[in-house]
Parts: C-alpha cells; structure tokens; sequence
C-alpha cells in the first residue's frame, strides 16, 4: 500500500511540475489556398516532396490514425500514429500524437492553410506540447524540419499552381 501511495504522490508531483511548450512555423506561398491544400491532403504522397514527415499514411478524417515518420534535422526517423482530431476541409487539419500515455509527452499539432487573397496563402504549422517530458525535450531539430518542410510545401504548391495556370 506504500508503494502505491508513493507512485500516486510521485504522478501528481510530475503531472504538476509538467511542462508546456508550443512553436510556430508559418510560410507564405503565391499560390491559392485551394492548391496549398490539395498537396496538404494528399497524404499518400508526402514522401514525394516532403522532408520532414518523410512516409505518411491514413485520411484526414477525425476519429482515424495516421502513420507518421518523420526526420527531425539531426535525429533519426521517428514513427508515431497520431488521432485526427479535427478537419476543416481546404482550411485545417489538427491531431494529437502521444507517447506511450497520456500525460508524458502530448502534442497537438494544426496544419492551416489562410488564404491571401485569390492567389496568395498562408501555410501554418502549430504544436502545443504537455507533459511530464516536455521539457526535457529538444525542440530545434523539430523546428527546423518544419521550416524544411515549410519550404518545400511552398516550392511544391507554386509549381503547381504555375504549371495550372500555364498558356
């Protein structure tokens, strides 16, 4: 029973000391939302343009898991299967992945895409991090393979939205 009552005390000590965290990454791309979204949608095909989720699979479709690998500049591959949270078609997509359990290492991830104007938009990328690990954790390396990643979109969907709009 000491034990126990240790463990618990231990868990409530950690779940108040848990740390939080958030970063941001935005681009801006000069091309419309709709072609920003089209290449954030199609999931299947991230291992064609994007450096930081490197292999993807799963739908943008609340309730269901996704397969994530993703390659932090420095670190090596990591694969989580993050739960779909929550879905604006063309607009927004947000999940959460986990490690092992709830409250050890939490993140709340948003993808966005705001139009600017009929030809111009906006790329966000938003995580808010919980839990006893997070400060403990290094974020750079994950920043900057979002910034990677942000700039790729950006060259992939303007050469889209280019080669469409082609004579």
């Amino acid at each position: 029973m000491r034990g126990v009552l240790r463990l618990a005390a231990a868990l409530a000590l950690g779940h108040a000391a848990a740390g939080c965290a958030s970063m941001t990454a935005s681009v801006e791309i000069n091309a419309p939302a709709e072609e920003v979204w089209a290449v954030i949608a199609d999931v299947e095909h991230y291992h064609c343009w994007n450096p930081f989720f490197v292999r993807a699979a799963g739908r943008l479709e609340p309730g269901t898991a996704l397969e994530l690998t993703m390659q932090p500049v420095g670190k090596g591959v990591q694969s989580f299967s993050p739960e779909v949270l929550e879905l604006t078609k063309g607009r927004s997509v947000v999940w959460r992945g986990r490690l092992v359990m709830p409250g050890l290492f939490d993140g709340r991830h948003t993808l966005a895409v705001e139009p600017l104007g009929a030809k111009r938009s906006r790329f966000t990328q938003d995580e808010s991090f919980s839990g006893m690990l997070v400060p403990f954790a290094g974020l750079d390396p994950y920043r900057a393979g979002w910034e990677r990643m942000n700039a790729a979109l950006k060259a992939r969907a303007e050469r889209m939205a280019a080669a469409r709009h082609a004579p």
